[in-house]
């Protein structure tokens, strides 16, 4: 009987053998016919196993959409591993109330269905992928959950367990779901096979539509549009649409157009998708940052009119047409325009957008809101905002007194106040921000009563009428100037047509007077040579 050393000694000289084999077949058997033998000996090991294996990638379609099924077999896995599996991941739930524990990688479980026991294996393959652009290879990493059953229970699993598991996966997803805020990474971090694409945080955003200060009216008629659009899945179907909605939000700086999309998310329980063009590479990149966004979420660009120079070649046409305007304004123009597209990092197109939001692209996945922000209106394409793009148009305007009321409040939790009818009259006059209203309605310290703030808020809209005032008349009178720099320029520039077409009629005139001096000079030699 061999001792523990001998056992020890054979078990090395083994292992060490195999290795120097596996080695020598790695480094000088030709990748094509390993491709061959790996080809058979799988096809042997299977006419000799009595298991089946099944295996679900974290990404389907050649990488570009995560696979939903992958994200219900875990959902459905994290209620069996925990109590099974000797290695897992900790993950903070919704508030960070608790723990949810799932398999970590290379981990499995065993699970048991109608007296039918299964293993779920849990991998991660590192692989090599080609990055465009400098020829380097750069490593990815590639997940995937492994289902193996006995082969005798074949049709049982795969017409009854795996329903069961996707079902119940599912609803455990939407019964954790946590609402996230996403916002798109640049390519140069994206990995093959790795959710790279997207960075999120959990959304806390405490805006609501009851504390969003707006007129009453508008705010039902927006909130059940958004509620037609969420209970409208057979009706879009039967229409023959996508099932998506778009909303521009459009309006002067802090009238609450970030706030209303907050309202919107929480309204609905959306998911958002902060969508920043200017870190898009391409129309390519762009289409597959879309196809990696789920349902029952807002893809949202703020400030669209800055994000792409989408008005850049109407603004040269009206630049060139333009005969009255002055030349320096003409020269900051140009000089913005230069710095503009000396920054500009992104070769996203208007068609590439127009095409990733309403294309065929977009009825790849449903339920989606698509929103734009813009302080500008009117610097927009009007192909970029039509309706069957961007379906309802929303202005966010200045605080008027129903939007004050909603503020108030909120702010210092009163509902009338003897100077609510001074405060009407001059919100009436003044166009102030809702952002501004709440900042001076907010008590800035503990002695500060609701008194103190309404009347600090009467007194900030005098003031912002005094300066609109002014800023009215200085207004006025840099427009007086202007065209009186125009009309002189006119005249100057008539003056000087006229002065030319003065010396050319002088200088045409002269040079007639010589051609009919000249033809009496030659006239008068013909008649001297035919007297002579």
């Amino acid at each position: 009987m061999l001792d523990t050393a001998a056992i020890w000694g054979i078990t090395g000289t083994t292992v060490t053998s195999f290795m120097f084999i596996w080695a020598i077949y790695s480094q000088y058997v030709p990748r094509h016919l390993r491709s061959y033998i790996e080809k058979y000996a799988y096809k042997m090991i299977g006419w000799v196993t009595l298991y089946v294996h099944i295996k679900f990638n974290e990404y389907t379609d050649e990488g570009l959409k995560r696979s939903e099924n992958y994200d219900a077999i875990r959902n459905y896995l994290s209620t069996n591993s925990a109590a099974r599996a000797l290695r897992l991941k900790a993950d903070e739930s919704k508030n960070s109330k608790a723990l949810v524990l799932s398999m970590d990688d290379h981990e499995e479980v065993e699970d048991a269905f109608d007296g039918v026991k299964v293993k779920w294996y849990s991998s991660l393959k590192e692989i090599q992928t080609q990055s465009s652009g400098y020829g380097r290879s750069s490593s990815g990493e590639r997940r995937f959950f492994t289902l193996t059953f006995h082969r005798r229970h074949r049709g049982m699993i795969i017409e009854s367990y795996i329903t069961h598991v996707l079902r119940e996966g599912r609803e455990i997803g939407l019964r954790n779901r946590e609402r996230k805020l996403f916002t798109n990474n640049s390519s140069s971090e994206w990995y093959a096979w790795r959710s790279g694409k997207w960075s999120n945080v959990p959304f806390h955003h405490p805006a609501t539509f009851e504390t969003l200060a707006m007129d009453p009216e508008k705010k039902e008629r927006i909130k059940k549009d958004l509620i037609k659009f969420s209970k409208g899945k057979d009706y879009y179907k039967k229409v023959g649409k996508p099932w998506k909605r778009g909303y521009l939000l459009f309006g002067p700086p802090g009238t609450g157009k970030s706030t209303m999309i907050s309202a919107i998310a929480n309204f609905l329980e959306y998911d958002v998708y902060d969508l920043e063009l200017t870190t898009v590479k391409d129309n390519s990149e762009l289409k597959k940052l879309l196809l990696d966004t789920k349902g029952k979420s807002i893809i949202v660009i703020e400030d669209i009119d800055c994000s792409l120079n989408l008005t850049g070649q109407r603004k040269s046409k009206k630049e060139e047409d333009e005969e009255e305007e002055d030349e320096e304004e003409k020269k900051k123009e140009e000089e913005k325009k230069k710095k503009m597209e000396g920054e500009k990092q992104s070769n996203v197109t208007l068609s590439g957008l127009l095409n990733s939001i309403d294309g065929l692209w977009s009825a790849c996945s449903d339920e989606k809101i698509i929103i734009f922000t813009t302080n500008f209106v009117d610097k927009l394409d009007p192909a970029l905002i039509r309706r069957g793009r961007m379906d309802n148009h929303i202005e966010m305007s200045y605080c008027r007194f129903e939007a004050f009321k909603v503020l108030a409040k909120n702010y210092l939790e009163i509902e009338t106040h003897e100077l609510y009818g001074e405060i009407e009259r001059l919100l009436e006059e003044t166009d102030v921000s809702p952002a501004d209203v709440a900042e001076t309605l907010m008590p800035k310290s503990d002695e500060e009563d609701a008194d103190v703030c309404i009347k600090r808020l009467v007194k900030t809209v005098e003031e912002e009428k005094e300066k609109a005032k002014k800023l009215a008349e200085e207004e006025e009178k840099s427009k007086a100037e202007r065209q009186e720099r125009r009309r002189k320029k006119k005249e100057e520039a008539e003056e000087k047509k006229k002065k030319i077409e003065e010396e050319a009629k002088k200088e045409k005139s002269e040079e007639e007077d010589k051609k009919v001096k000249g033809s009496e000079e030659n006239s008068d030699l013909h008649e001297s040579n035919g007297t002579n």
